[in-house]
């Protein structure tokens, strides 16, 4: 087995582009769930949502690319209205439904033959970010070394503006919720009869977490089609959001670093296993090929099966993630 080049592609996912994208995307999920206790299964679609305000407002608008930038907030804000007027009123279970709905729903209709016009449809919108890497200071098809870790020249620049925008939103959520405004949330995600008790009007203040940490998703959906130049509908499919939840609840709700470092873990761990995986010694290869086909397929789901129990033994003895508290999991009970 090499395992100089298996620790290489581990070290690298460790802070690589995934990293960043899924956890800024479990930080806005972590304004949501971690400090105001509601129950966002959706948070994919506010990525769709960012990505689609790029791509639509250049392949379909033919506006500039950083105009794009600036919709992508305002599509972002629209959906976030528009699933939290009619259910913020309502107990938890509700907004999960509608959440989870409406983002397979953003997927569907932009991948139909009737959006194609406006959203690409199944083949989605290409080629839109070269504004943003002609900002590049690295040479984009030249492979960097950095100690452990090795990146193309485009992966750099992407990596360079994507922590400092995941630095900036932490340092951003930590000083909100240590304002007034973020000890109401955390009230109401305690207590919401209670919060109401003491004036606090706790419909609009989970409309501004909604609004908060949809568009923080939104930065996430951005990044990500930027780094990969293309807004492919069934890249937003309702596992991503499953995804995030897991790597929030392997960090800890309701922590600061946490969607940081659960995202590093997650990606570490599926990028360790699936190496390891290829890299086995034909005998052992051969003896489990005997109950499993190591196919690249069978390696793919068997790499998110592994992490998967080893999520299950965190939920046994450590159900509230690495950093995490049991109060902060716990929800007003209904």
């Amino acid at each position: 087995m090499d395992w100089g080049f298996i620790f290489e592609r581990s070290f690298s996912a460790m802070i690589g582009p995934e990293v960043v994208v899924y956890a800024i995307a479990a930080v806005g999920l972590n304004v949501h769930f971690g400090y105001t206790g509601l129950m966002n299964f959706g948070q994919v679609g506010f990525m769709a949502a960012g990505a689609y305000g790029v791509g639509v407002t250049v392949y379909w608008l033919e506006w500039n690319f950083w105009i794009g930038i600036l919709f992508s907030f305002v599509y972002v804000a629209v959906l976030a209205l528009l699933l939290g007027l009619p259910t913020l009123r309502l107990r938890a279970d509700y907004l999960s439904l509608v959440t989870i709905a409406a983002s397979e729903t953003i997927r569907l209709l932009a991948r139909s033959r009737v959006m194609k016009p406006y959203t690409g449809g199944v083949e989605g919108v290409n080629q839109f970010a070269g504004p943003f890497y002609d900002l590049s200071p690295f040479e984009l098809g030249k492979f960097y070394s950095f100690g452990p870790f090795k990146y193309l020249g485009r992966d750099v620049w992407v990596l360079v503006v994507g922590w400092t925008l995941l630095i900036l939103i932490t340092l951003m959520v930590r000083q909100l919720m240590r304002s007034p405004w973020g000890r109401t949330l955390r009230a109401i995600r305690e207590d919401e009869d209670a919060a109401r008790a003491l004036g606090k009007n706790a419909y609009f203040f989970k409309m501004q977490s909604l609004l908060l940490g949809g568009m923080i998703g939104g930065v996430a959906g951005v990044i990500q089609v930027i780094q990969k130049a293309s807004v492919q509908a069934d890249t937003f499919n309702p596992v991503i959001t499953f995804t995030i939840w897991t790597i929030l609840i392997v960090g800890g709700p309701g922590r600061i670093w946490s969607p940081i470092v659960g995202s590093s873990i997650y990606w570490t761990l599926i990028v360790f296993i699936e190496n390891t995986l290829r890299q086995l010694p034909p005998g052992v290869r051969s003896t489990l090929e005997d109950t499993v086909q190591l196919s690249d397929f069978n390696i793919a789901m068997l790499r998110f099966i592994l992490v998967g129990l080893g999520l299950l033994l965190l939920a046994r003895f450590r159900p509230q993630g690495i950093f995490g508290s049991r109060e902060e999991m716990a929800l007003d009970r209904r």
